[in-house]
């Protein structure tokens, strides 16, 4: 008695799995557009860069400027200090965000309480980020940095301490809104199964709840860490010598504004890969949502 040997069993490529002609002539349109494309955008960028380059420096005072804001010998000048600058705010940055995320996350989950016993810490919670959202960092900055200490009950700390904690104050509280965001947006199903399941209630928000909410939200967390990637610049006014004191001290010894373009070079090339990495991740959410559509 023999046996029906299926399409394709000995290893062999079966006629279903090869893409048809049609579907080879799409692939091939595809790429043929996709191609030209990339060419045309190429080309267009690259005449509307000369066009404006030849606007620049056909301006009155382009030399001047130049001279000003592009001189290569005050920028060679100024990178030690600047750079060195940098890696105080880099050092600043990782901290806070760190802090942002312990604290955020606690504001949030208290926001998401129920019960009315946990009404007094709903409503701190509440009022810790109207508080801070309202408020403009700089503000917080001169009273966290010349306020606190002024108090004359803390020990004496850099002024990039209190920039640090200043900075986790005011993300912490838009960063706490976009986990209650995600936390909210979690069938309310998920959590009654995992309490069906035998789950406490920090069991399940911290196993089933957070990981959902955290997957759901990561677009925007990375967005506000690019806003902070920037903000961190603002400890300069407390007098911590990061990259923005550091080009105001050559600055002023130069008379040139080359280090401030400098240090605002460093701070995008410390940015960029954040910011394509958020553009990456928020394309590929996009397509697994909509099945490849753009709405």
């Amino acid at each position: 008695m023999s046996t029906i040997q299926e399409p394709g069993a000995a290893g062999q490529p079966s006629d279903v799995d090869q893409p048809s002609a049609v579907e080879l002539g799409r692939r091939t349109f595809r790429r043929r557009q996709t191609t030209r494309s990339v060419l045309i955008s190429l080309a267009s960028t690259i005449v509307v860069a000369v066009v404006a380059w030849f606007f620049v420096i056909n301006t009155p005072g382009w030399a001047a400027v130049q001279q000003t804001f592009f001189d290569p010998a005050v920028a060679v000048q100024a990178w030690p200090r600047v750079f060195e600058g940098l890696l105080l705010n880099i050092r600043v940055l990782i901290v806070a965000a760190i802090g942002v995320l312990i604290v955020s996350i606690l504001i949030a989950t208290t926001r998401t309480l129920r019960g009315p016993i946990f009404f007094p810490l709903r409503a701190l919670a509440a009022g810790y980020t109207d508080l801070f959202r309202g408020m403009p960092l700089i503000i917080v900055l001169y009273l966290v940095g010349f306020g606190l200490p002024g108090l004359g009950v803390f020990p004496r700390m850099p002024a990039e301490f209190w920039g640090t904690i200043a900075l986790i104050l005011v993300y912490s509280a838009y960063v706490s809104e976009v986990f209650r965001a995600g936390i909210e947006a979690v069938h309310p199903s998920q959590r009654l199964a995992a309490r069906g399941l035998g789950l406490s209630h920090y069991q399940t928000l911290r196993l089933v709840i957070l990981p959902q909410a955290v997957r759901k939200v990561t677009p925007a967390l990375m967005n506000d860490f690019v806003a902070m990637q920037k903000d961190v610049g603002l400890i300069s006014i407390l007098g911590a010598v990061d990259a923005v004191r550091a080009a105001q001290i050559e600055t002023a010894a130069t008379y040139n504004f080359t280090p401030y373009v400098l240090a605002g070079l460093l701070f995008v090339v410390l940015a960029l890969p954040m910011i394509r990495l958020t553009d990456w991740y928020s394309a590929r959410v996009r397509r697994r949502e909509q099945i490849g559509s753009v709405v």
